[in-house]
C-alpha cells in the first residue's frame, strides 16, 4: 500500500516535480555497447556464426550491433511495426545484409537476446512461451533487465526521487504524469512500454512454471550499495538482473517425438 493517497500524492507531486526525471535517459550507455555491458564482455563469443533474435528489437540499433560483431543473421522481432519499418531502413542505409525486422522470425534461432525488457511485458509468462517456440532445442535465452520493481529508480519515470512510486498511489502519479505526457495513461501499465511491476522474485516464479530453466540468474547490485546487498536485501539494491535461459528437457523430448 502506498504511503500518501491520490489527492495529497498528487498536490505534493506537482509541487516538488515539474519537469521529466532524467535518469532514464539512456545516457548511461553513452559511447558504450549497451549489450555489452548488460551481458558482459564475453557475449560477442557467444553470438559468433549463430542465428541471434534480438526480441523487443525496437528501432533495431542493437539488433544491428550483433549482426555487425559476429551474428551469422540477426533478427529484430518487434510488435510495433512503426520501429521495425525505421529499424529496416537504418539497415538498408547502412548495407547489412545479415538482418531482417519483422514481427515473427523466419527460423528458429540458437540465442535470443532480451535486453531492459521483462519489466515492460504485459503477459511475461506468455512471453517466455513464445520465445520458447523460436528457440532451436539447444538454443538458450540470454536475458538482462533492470530496474525492477523496489529498485530505488524502479518506477522509471514515476521515481522522481529514490522509491517515489512505492510512496505515492498509482492514481496521484499517473495524474501527475499526465502534465508531461499526453497519452491518457492512468496505470502503470498503460504508460509507453508499459510497467508490469517486475520484481527478482516474480521473474524466478514466472521461469519456474514456464518452457525454460536457469543456467544462471544473478543480481548484479547496485555499485554504491555492494557491501549492503545480499539475498534479503537483493529486491531493494540490484541494479541489473542477468540471466542464462535453457529450454526444460520435457520441452525437447516433446518436439522429439
Amino acid at each position: 500500500m502506498p504511503l500518501i493517497g491520490d489527492r495529497l500524492g498528487y498536490r505534493i507531486l506537482r509541487s516538488i516535480a515539474r519537469r521529466e526525471p532524467t535518469h532514464m535517459s539512456g545516457a548511461a550507455y553513452a559511447g558504450r555497447s549497451k549489450i555489452e555491458v548488460l551481458l558482459g564482455p564475453d557475449i560477442w563469443s557467444q553470438i559468433a556464426g549463430k542465428t541471434v533474435i534480438d526480441f523487443g528489437c525496437g528501432s533495431g540499433a542493437d539488433t544491428l550491433e550483433l549482426a555487425r560483431r559476429g551474428a551469422q543473421h540477426a533478427y529484430g522481432v518487434d510488435i510495433n511495426e512503426r520501429c521495425l519499418e525505421i529499424a529496416r531502413r537504418h539497415a538498408a542505409a547502412e548495407g547489412y545484409r545479415n538482418v531482417s525486422f519483422s514481427t515473427t522470425p523466419a527460423e528458429p534461432a540458437d540465442i535470443i537476446v532480451s535486453l531492459d525488457a521483462f519489466e515492460h511485458f504485459a503477459d511475461p509468462a506468455s512471453i517466455l512461451a513464445v520465445m520458447a517456440n523460436m528457440l532451436k532445442p539447444e538454443g538458450c535465452v540470454l536475458a538482462a533487465f533492470g530496474p525492477t520493481w523496489y529498485h530505488p529508480l524502479g518506477g522509471h519515470l514515476f521515481s522522481v526521487f529514490p522509491w517515489a512510486h512505492l510512496i505515492f498511489s498509482e492514481t496521484a502519479l499517473c495524474r501527475w504524469r499526465s502534465h508531461l505526457r499526453s497519452d491518457g495513461a492512468q496505470r502503470f501499465s498503460e504508460v509507453e512500454g508499459g510497467l508490469n511491476r517486475m520484481t527478482i522474485g516474480r521473474f524466478e516464479k514466472l521461469v519456474e512454471h514456464s518452457p525454460f530453466c536457469f543456467d544462471f540468474l544473478e543480481t548484479v547490485p547496485i555499485r554504491r550499495a555492494r557491501g549492503l546487498h545480499c539475498r534479503p536485501t537483493r529486491e531493494f539494491l540490484t541494479a541489473v538482473v542477468r540471466c542464462r535461459l535453457r529450454p526444460r528437457v520435457s520441452l525437447i523430448l516433446s518436439r522429439a517425438t
